[in-house]
């Protein structure tokens, strides 16, 4: 670690991340700053004239940081006067090309696709593509271009606290906008041009199409699609379920796990190559262009280029046979990405990566070290025990941070899947070679189909041993980056025991507890009144502290199984959430609160400048309540037509009075 911490380029890793943090969060390259151009090469004339090395050093800091807001900056396609959305007008015509295929809805396809023309004008960037799915006469696949007049919609954000924010992740890919088209509504151009991955994607396809031949069942066939060739979209929401709750999703992701087996397996079967001249040389070689054309069968997904990116560099570094090169390698590769593709830093998959194969090289040599098995068999456990241990040191805070749940049996499915997974790996390239040269026996197919069909019924039984699955588990970031500061000093205290690094450990613990009490304190403080968002259905909660009381009429489901407010009561850790009924009046901190629903009753005495929330789509003259309540705000829930809240929205402007229809605004919090 060490040595690591002295590695130049890591320093400059970490300015060059900042710099990504500050231009995507700040926007500071779009601040007045006229003569940044100037600096930058005034820094530059500096760094390269001056022989301080302390000042080289700074200087050096200095334009990495930089040159990661540039790199935020340039990758943003908004940022240039050729961004679709300054050349859209009413009633003009655009030319899509699709760029990805993505997982589809209940009632739409999904894509992601960039606008290359709109009128007569070439454009740049991206939107999401929802087409609708009884519309669709034909597939749409990577790189086909067609013609629509589209009408441009910004993505929608989540209307309830908490709730994923697809918006912000589509955000992060450089897609802002999105567009709901039928088939008939595009009309098919010939392709201009076909892109490396429209190659991989059309290979693939042929692939599948020569694999159907062989009756495979469907999650069979879905899951040898994800193993095999990067693709997810036919696994079923059930079946993704459960390896995510056996803490086995990531074997469905082709990702680092799939490369390094298949790296580990290509250095054992190459190793003779070895032994004649420069054979080093060649078998790195071959190795680095057999992982690539995997990447390419993979469909040159970003999980996949990330992998083979970073073992590539560890291919080469190895070559240079120095101490650390698996760590160098990997700052190295990371760099090397995030240069290219600032925005991976905030993929959640290019963060877990890393994190677990840094967990992996720091950690696993001190755990596998602690017992030295006599057997072989017992050693090849013990070795892979550790690597699963110290995978989950470096990925646990963030995961429950993002997933809110804990497998506790993943070390059962990581020790009996992952022994297997490079022969299930290299069999299915077996298959596939076999299967395109069309003399592939059936009985094979079968046996393998069986192989896949016995891991996901064993993966189904560990996803549903409930009692070891730990679920509805909420940290706050704040918590996440203390664990890890608790968990770094831990591990460096166990590397080299000393007291000035117990006292860090203690320190860190001592943090930890601080912020606990304190988030728990302002928890047990908090009082909100909410008016959440479903579609069809009123829900208000009268939060008070650690309680949450709801009033709704979804009598089939229990309070905190309510998909509306689940995020909300993991995230607020709340202890008890029960229902009753406010009926049409709530006194909320002086503040009253009157619900008028279906039945229009609003003639409530001594009703002051109330905030009047609509639910049910109720029969009444809107001018005549303002008239008559002059209420401090009116708020429409998911409940009413929309074809109403319209309808209030404009009474609401004449009168000059707020209106928050949940449905655009999301959820209303009353603090």
């Amino acid at each position: 670690m060490k040595n690591l911490l002295q590695y130049t380029p890591f320093h400059l890793l970490l300015f060059f991340i900042l710099g990504i943090l500050i231009e995507f969060y700040n926007h500071f390259w779009e601040l007045n700053f006229n003569y940044k151009w100037p600096i930058l090469l005034a820094l530059t004339a500096i760094f390269i004239v001056l022989n301080n090395r302390k000042i080289i050093t700074i200087v050096a800091f200095i334009l990495f940081f930089f040159l990661g807001i540039s790199s935020v900056f340039l990758s943003n396609s908004s940022n240039y006067k050729s961004y679709f959305k300054k050349h859209i007008t009413s009633n003009n015509f655009a030319i899509f090309k699709i760029k990805k295929v993505l997982k589809p809805g209940l009632y739409y396809q999904k894509y992601i696709a960039e606008v290359q023309q709109v009128a007569n004008t070439k454009t740049k960037g991206e939107v999401l593509l929802n087409l609708e799915k009884d519309s669709i006469k034909h597939r749409l696949f990577i790189d086909d271009e067609f013609l629509v007049n589209p009408i441009f919609k910004e993505l929608i954000p989540p209307l309830n606290p908490y709730q994923f924010n697809y918006k912000t992740y589509l955000a992060k890919q450089g897609v802002e906008h999105q567009v709901f088209i039928n088939s008939s509504d595009i009309f098919i151009v010939s392709k201009s041009t076909v892109t490396l991955v429209g190659l991989a994607a059309q290979f693939r396809e042929h692939i599948q199409k020569y694999l159907l031949k062989y009756h495979f069942k469907d999650d069979e066939f879905a899951v040898i699609s994800a193993l095999l060739l990067g693709q997810r979209q036919d696994v079923s929401k059930e079946l993704l379920t459960d390896y995510a709750n056996a803490g086995a999703i990531h074997i469905l992701a082709v990702s680092g796990l799939h490369v390094g087996i298949l790296l580990l397996i290509l250095s054992f079967l190459l190793k003779p190559i070895e032994n004649i001249k420069n054979g080093v040389y060649i078998k790195a070689t071959i190795i680095v262009l057999l992982l690539w054309m995997f990447a390419f069968i993979a469909g040159l997904s970003a999980s996949v280029v990330r992998a083979v990116t970073m073992f590539t560099f560890l291919v080469v570094g190895q070559l240079f046979k120095r101490k650390n090169v698996v760590a160098f390698s990997l700052i190295s590769s990371m760099f090397f990405l995030l240069i290219v593709k600032p925005m991976f830093l905030f993929d959640v998959g290019f963060q877990l990566s890393y994190l677990a194969v840094f967990g992996i090289i720091w950690v696993q040599p001190k755990l596998y070290a602690v017992y030295k098995p006599k057997f072989f068999v017992m050693d090849k456990i013990w070795q892979l025990f550790t690597v699963s241990i110290a995978a989950q040191v470096g990925i646990l805070p963030l995961s429950i941070y993002y997933f809110n749940q804990f497998p506790g049996l993943f070390m059962l499915s990581n020790l009996l899947i992952i022994p297997f997974l490079g022969a299930i790996l290299i069999g299915g390239i077996l298959i596939i070679l076999l299967a395109l040269l069309n003399i592939l026996p059936q009985f094979i197919a079968t046996i393998y189909s069986n192989i896949i069909q016995l891991m996901n019924g064993f993966v189904s039984w560990i996803s549903h041993q409930e009692q070891f699955l730990f679920k509805d588990i909420s940290i706050s970031f704040l918590m996440m980056l203390f664990w890890y500061f608790a968990i770094f000093s831990l591990v460096i205290f166990l590397i080299k025991k000393t007291p000035k690094r117990l006292m860090y450990f203690l320190f860190s613990l001592i943090i930890l507890q601080s912020v606990y009490f304190f988030e728990k304190k302002n928890l047990a403080n908090k009082n909100e009144l909410i008016v959440f968002h479903k579609s069809r259905f009123g829900i208000i909660g009268n939060r008070a502290g650690a309680q949450l009381i709801l009033q709704y009429n979804l009598d089939s489901l229990k309070s905190k199984d309510i998909k509306a407010i689940k995020p909300y009561v993991i995230h607020e850790k709340l202890k008890k959430v029960t229902k009753v009924h406010f009926k049409n009046f709530i006194n909320y901190n002086n503040q009253a609160i009157l619900i008028v629903d279906s039945l229009g009753i609003y003639a409530l005495k001594n009703v002051v400048k109330p905030i009047v929330v609509l639910q049910y789509s109720p029969k009444i003259n809107l001018e005549r309540l303002i008239i008559k309540l002059k209420p401090l705000a009116i708020v429409a829930d998911g409940s009413n037509y929309k074809s109403d809240v319209r309808r209030w929205s404009k009474t609401a402007a004449f009168y000059k009075i707020k209106f928050h229809y949940t449905g655009q605004k999301g959820a209303f919090v009353l603090k």
